[in-house]
């Protein structure tokens, strides 16, 4: 489970850069009832927050780099933003934008992994991330896409000291990769990784991928406001056993999450 507490290693941020800040904006809304609180409307500050029951969930930017697509970045917790970029340097890692000092709200850097996958870290300040979790309308799971698991599993085991369990998919599908924070017992498993060939990437490229799965009260007809709001689905919904119904889904800037209804107790 994704919590709102502090665990280094865990998921404590997502925000999204899109083409049409405010197209993205009402189409999140209708699909999982965010509200969204503009930070100001000037060409370089076209962004703001997402709200869902009055609790801050998610971050909404203009999509400024070239050539670049529309997608979630999510943040993970770290306690030190420096040594976490070194960490990921010697690991073979590249640094996307160095870390940055946001006064007395914390630090922040961005990343790509060996394979592509772009993550980032949030060092709190003031601000320690998200204010809802695991409760429909809010992040409730992360999942990277990878070409090679093991390597993925090695780079972020060295950065963030994660841990690891395999689940076996249903007929045949491979190992499921379940990742847990640093220490902590696998109740507090927050995500997971996926091997997948290089042509089933193609959404980025060949590259590896990170992409953010939102809980919903109803998987189905959370993907109805999906595909009558320009979105398309990629995948669902459908039942996985022991997990919910769920959805791989786009938005209309092929921005990639998933929509999951969770079992009852899971």
């Amino acid at each position: 489970m994704i919590t709102t507490d502090v665990t280094p290693g865990s998921p404590c941020w997502l925000d999204l850069g899109a083409p049409d800040v405010r197209a993205a904006a009402a189409f999140y809304a209708a699909v999982l009832g965010w509200e969204y609180e503009s930070m100001g409307e000037g060409e370089d500050m076209e962004g703001g927050m997402f709200r869902k029951d009055g609790k801050i969930v998610a971050g909404l930017g203009k999509l400024t780099e070239e050539g670049a697509r529309s997608a979630w970045m999510i943040y993970f917790t770290v306690t030190d933003a420096q040594a976490t970029t070194q960490a990921v340097e010697r690991a073979g890692g590249t640094v996307r934008v160095a870390p940055r000092d946001l006064d007395d709200w914390g630090w922040m850097a961005q990343y790509s992994d060996p394979s592509g996958g772009q993550f980032a870290v949030w060092q709190p300040g003031k601000n320690e991330g998200f204010e809802l979790a695991d409760e429909p309308g809010s992040l409730s799971w992360t999942e990277l896409f990878t070409s090679d698991a093991a390597a993925a599993k090695e780079f972020y085991g060295d950065v963030f000291g994660w841990q690891y369990s395999g689940m076996e998919l249903p007929g045949g599908g491979g190992t499921y990769t379940v990742i847990t924070p640093a220490g902590l017992p696998e109740e507090r498993m927050q995500g997971g990784l996926m091997e997948l060939s290089k042509e089933d990437l193609a959404l980025a490229d060949g590259r590896s991928y990170w992409h953010p799965v939102f809980a919903v009260a109803d998987c189905d007809a959370a993907v109805a406001k999906v595909t009558e709001n320009g979105g398309s689905v990629q995948m669902g919904p459908e039942d996985m056993e022991g997990v919910g119904r769920l959805a791989i889904c786009l938005d209309p800037a092929n921005a990639d999450f998933v929509v999951l209804t969770p079992t009852s107790g899971s």
